[in-house]
């Protein structure tokens, strides 16, 4: 794999940022194309560096593509004789809607019932990161995250809820701003309904 390494120092700091050169050209070129047909001057000041800095952007916000989420459990899995609810709660979630290609921004909440294995409580939120750093619909990134955490740590359940806000739904179409969306899913004991309030509860109590 090709990759370009982009250090500045010029602002008292080292920036240093990686990106497959291959793809970065293919989509600079891309995108100039698309500023040139929506009627703009792709040469004027504003715009020369505009279609390479979009290229990075949509590498950066795809990145989860690369990403391995079941070895992301797998690397911080422990014997532990733990049986109760583990929950994280408000992980900052940023995805693209793969219909426009439109950010969906949120919160993800994220339950399991170990059963002999947990796993390190970041891991949770970088399976989380693995899968809304793609191309997305909400809908499939809940069942995505539910069914990681069930295939690789084997808990007794997982419980998923994840709440958004859809870019395409606030800034063109309907254009409804106050516009929520909440996805659910859920396997093993999160399916009785007791085990599900009490998750329910967790997530929506106000402890710091």
């Amino acid at each position: 794999m090709d990759i370009t390494i982009d250090s500045s120092k010029s602002y008292g700091f080292e920036k240093i940022e990686k990106y497959n050169e291959r793809i970065t050209k293919a989509l600079t070129e891309n995108y100039k194309s698309i500023i040139y047909e929506l009627g703009e001057d792709v040469n004027r000041e504003g715009l020369l560096k505009t279609p390479e800095r979009v290229a990075k952007a949509m590498q950066f916000l795809t990145q989860g593509y690369n990403m391995k989420p079941e070895e992301i459990l797998r690397s911080a899995m422990f014997k532990e004789n733990y049986s109760q609810m583990v929950v994280v709660k408000d992980i900052d979630l940023y995805s693209m809607c793969e219909h426009h290609m439109l950010p969906f921004i949120g919160k993800a909440h994220v339950a399991y019932i170990p059963n002999g294995y947990i796993t390190g409580l970041s891991k949770i939120a970088r399976v989380v990161e693995a899968f809304a750093r793609r191309l997305q619909v909400q809908e499939r990134l809940t069942t995505q995250i539910k069914e990681c955490i069930q295939n690789t740590l084997n808990p007794l359940g997982v419980a998923v809820v994840i709440e958004a806000t859809h870019m395409c739904m606030v800034m063109r179409g309907v254009q409804k701003q106050n516009s929520v969306t909440t996805t659910s899913d859920f396997t093993g004991a999160f399916e009785k309904v007791a085990t599900r309030e009490e998750f329910f509860k967790i997530i929506s109590a106000k402890m710091h």
